[in-house]
């Protein structure tokens, strides 16, 4: 979005002068996140976690490096290499093996946070489609290397993750069996399942910043949605991201990365399996078999389908749980009212908590086991799910009646009002 009253980059030493004129990298960083790019003035800490998201990736690639230097993609030394190699032998391996798997429920749960935010706020509406859509392609490309990357550690729950979890497309009629053996390079996980989910596990990351890339451009053709939904109408709504906003996600950081040392220091294994610290035995199924903490309400509306009707109940749920991911690609026209803040809807505002409510309680079924009160719940949840996104969510964005919009940016935040903070109410003044 181009603002007027946006500074201009000026480069005032020679050297960054001559970069400027041969490579105008300097004038796009200013551009994209210092003082030449005016922000809504009434940001809250929700709209930290997308940087968050970009420091957790980058925690991620950082030490996904290092680690795939000394880890051996093989069924007989793939255990030994990661809890024996990586843990014991190399200088600060144990750090760089902790950090990295709880690296990735730090960036799922940032990532989480910051779709519900999305959600809330009406994020998803026009004219931003398009960060919406790009944000559902790095969230997929998120579980699909999650998902690979808790094969390679070939501990119990590694081994039997894959082996029932690429065992639902065998559910695909005519052709499901066959897209199973293309992805296992065989008949069960072995070295031909383990090189590709090495390697894939390795090249997705780069693919997700990429796409991270197109999504922080996209951004910044409309420019950042706010707590009101109001669009900006003049200088007065906006501040320089730099230094204001550049100072409230540097505090953000520093909180994410206490816990996250937290985590890695005191906690390291509370969000793992302990069966995965068995080496992989495919003569011996476990009692439980669970996929990572956040696949569980995925892995939950999987489960829900336990009666064929027309389809059998193995592939309902495969479609569902595809299903349930990409119907997010079409809620920017599934949700056709105008008024983007959930904070002046609120009808839509009791259905977003009912949804964040059967989430949770959905991703509890997941991570339980297969019980019948457990089956039962995920069905329910599940239903209602869909019925939000179909049904509930398109009646609500027609029928209810929203409170009334403030006329600015500015007039919020003198009032108060559109999730402002005592540091932004001060820069109003």
């Amino acid at each position: 979005m181009s603002f007027p009253w946006a500074k201009q980059y000026e480069p005032k030493v020679p050297l960054m002068r001559w970069i400027d004129e041969k490579l105008p990298l300097p004038r796009l960083v200013y551009n994209a996140v210092g003082a030449g790019y005016p922000v809504p003035r009434n940001l809250n800490y929700f709209w930290n976690f997308g940087v968050l998201a970009g420091a957790a990736l980058a925690v991620q690639i950082i030490t996904g490096i290092v680690l795939a230097m000394h880890y051996h993609s093989a069924a007989g030394g793939a255990f030994d290499s990661v809890n024996g190699t990586i843990m014991r032998d190399v200088n600060a391996g144990w750090f760089l093996r902790y950090a990295h798997a709880n690296g990735a429920s730090m960036f799922f749960i940032v990532v989480y946070t910051h779709i519900f935010r999305g959600l809330y706020y009406g994020s998803y509406k026009a004219p931003r489609e398009m960060i919406w859509l790009l944000g559902v392609t790095i969230f997929l490309l998120m579980m699909a290397t999650a998902f690979m990357g808790y094969v390679l550690p070939w501990g119990q729950m590694s081994f039997w993750g894959a082996q029932v979890i690429t065992g639902f497309f065998s559910a695909i009629p005519g052709v499901g069996e066959t897209i199973r053996i293309w992805l296992l390079g065989g008949y069960a996980p072995d070295d031909a399942a383990l090189n590709r989910f090495f390697s894939l596990h390795y090249l997705l990351p780069f693919v997700i910043a990429a796409v991270i890339i197109l999504h922080i451009w996209a951004l910044h053709i409309p420019g950042s949605n706010n707590p009101t939904g109001v669009d900006v109408k003049g200088e007065q709504d906006t501040v320089p991201f730099h230094p204001y906003y550049t100072a409230k996600d540097g505090f953000g950081l520093g909180i994410f990365l206490l816990i996250f040392a937290g985590l890695v220091f005191f906690s390291p294994d509370y969000l793992g399996h302990p069966d995965n610290y068995i080496p992989a035995n495919p003569l011996s199924t476990p009692a439980h078999i669970v996929p990572e903490w956040y696949f569980w309400p995925f892995y939950a509306i999987l489960r829900a389908f336990t009666s064929d009707f027309i389809l059998p109940a193995k592939l309902w749920g495969v479609l569902a749980m595809f299903g349930s991911i990409l119907l997010l690609f079409f809620l920017p026209w599934l949700d056709q009212s105008p008024v983007r803040s959930n904070n002046f809807r609120p009808a839509a505002r009791i259905a977003f908590w009912v949804l964040v409510a059967d989430v949770l309680v959905l991703g509890w079924c997941g991570g339980s086991p297969a019980d019948p009160i457990y089956v039962i719940l995920s069905q329910v949840c599940a239903a209602y799910y869909f019925l939000h996104f179909l049904v509930i969510l398109p009646i609500i964005s027609r029928a209810e009646r929203p409170r009334p919009l403030p006329t600015s940016i500015t007039e919020a935040v003198l009032k108060g009002k559109g999730g402002t903070s005592p540091v932004d109410t001060a820069l109003a003044h």
